[in-house]
């Protein structure tokens, strides 16, 4: 008696899945075992080796070429997985067909055909299955470890945008004194407490509004803070084209798990508060009620994240930014004196380790009046471009735009604000 297994393209071990493939058949064409660790193999014995030569082999190959970030342009690596078509593999003493099969329809949303693997083993070997999808769920999980992943809405759902990301370290992004710490606390104290949500039928999420100018760090923050945690990424632009309301609480309902949803530049949606038309658009983005019903509607998901950022926070309206919705605003203002050193002590900590220079530094900043004044995203530039250059970038400090000029940001008033300006 045989047992089928059917996999789908949309579910999210499909990937998976050829992976292991590939990882299991080369290791298999080595003459060696699957190691736990990514691209390697664990040499056999004799026995092995023998048996090695009597089992069968993938035979309908698909190339997979990927150019790598770290590197010559002309450079590119080739990865094989299993192409369509039957295969016959042999995992420890049981014989598996994979089928591979691809529709004739295809996904209108990712213009991606339909496609389904299917396992087929003797009845007295189904415990495999289980073990496979282990191994293949183990591989990528190290395939990931230390990244960050980015999604992106494609239609109705979430895809993976680009490559992974490396993870950024939380101290690369330098905050006022205290406020990256309690960011982090209110978050780590959120994730701990859903069973205290559950218990009192209050709904299980949170959400963040960070605030101020451009180059200040708001999305560097997030970035790092979902490293920190393990989380990934998914960003959406409520400007973007053709984002209705529906689709808008859609994406919000079918976010991946342990992903923090980034909703950038918020403050567009304040620009239109009618009605769709009858093409289902409204003006550049959604409404601004379909946005609240979003974020805390009846039919609003759970168990979420959220983070909003806008350069404009005096155009928010008093609805958004109530507790329920936003349960703590924080203000990421221009460079204070304590950025600016700790700043100065992430690019020159090693040239510079009596702080001569930086005291330097800081007094000139000061006669300049760009404490207060200058975005850490233009520090930054200045440090990137004298690296390991004290001097240089002592002699560059007339160059920043100490922006003495600029309209200063109301402040947002409510119980969960934290100012750092």
């Amino acid at each position: 008696m045989l047992v089928d297994l059917e996999i789908t393209r949309h579910d999210e071990a499909y990937p998976w899945l050829l992976q292991w493939m590939t990882a299991f058949h080369r290791a298999q064409a080595a003459g060696a075992e699957l190691s736990a660790q990514p691209h390697t193999a664990k040499k056999g014995g004799l026995l092995t080796s023998v048996i090695s030569r009597l089992n069968p082999r993938l035979h309908h190959l698909q190339v997979r070429t990927l150019q790598p970030i770290d590197g010559p342009s002309s450079a590119a690596h080739f990865s094989f997985v299993p192409g369509h078509g039957k295969h016959i593999l042999r995992y420890g003493s049981a014989f598996l067909m994979v089928d591979r099969q691809r529709e004739k329809s295809i996904n209108i949303g990712t213009a991606e055909p339909f496609e389904t693997i299917t396992l087929t083993t003797l009845y007295a070997h189904r415990h495999i299955f289980e073990r496979i999808f282990t191994e293949a769920h183990q591989l990528f999980q190290q395939m990931q470890e230390g990244k960050t992943l980015i999604y992106n809405s494609m239609g109705p759902d979430w895809q993976q945008f680009g490559e992974a990301k490396r993870k950024r370290p939380l101290d690369s992004v330098v905050l006022e004194r205290g406020v990256k710490e309690r960011i982090v606390e209110d978050v780590q104290a959120f994730l701990a407490a859903r069973t205290w949500y559950l218990d009192r039928g209050i709904p299980y999420r949170r959400g963040y509004l960070l605030y101020g100018p451009p180059g200040t760090g708001k999305s560097s923050f997030i970035q790092a803070l979902a490293g920190h945690l393990d989380f990934n990424i998914a960003i959406l632009n409520v400007s973007e084209r053709g984002l209705t309301d529906d689709r808008l609480n859609h994406l919000l309902t079918r976010v991946p798990r342990r992903t923090i949803v980034l909703l950038e530049d918020v403050d567009v949606a304040f620009v239109n508060r009618r009605k769709p038309g009858a093409d289902g658009y409204a003006g550049a983005t959604v409404t601004f009620s379909g946005l609240l019903n979003a974020l805390d509607g009846v039919a609003s998901a759970e168990e979420r994240i959220i983070f909003l950022t806008t350069n404009h926070v005096e155009k928010l309206d008093e609805a958004l930014i109530r507790p329920g919705r936003v349960d703590m605003t924080v203000r990421l203002g221009e460079a204070t004196e304590y950025q600016i050193e700790g700043i100065w002590d992430r690019f020159y900590a090693d040239v510079d380790p009596t702080g001569e220079a930086k005291q330097r530094f800081m007094a000139r900043a000061k006669e300049l009046g760009l404490v207060n004044s200058v975005s850490t995203a233009a520090l930054q530039g200045l440090f990137l471009y004298n690296k390991d250059d004290v001097e240089g970038a002592i002699s560059m400090m007339e160059g920043l735009s100490a922006g003495k000029d600029r309209r200063q940001q109301p402040h947002v008033d409510h119980s969960g604000h934290v100012d750092v300006a």
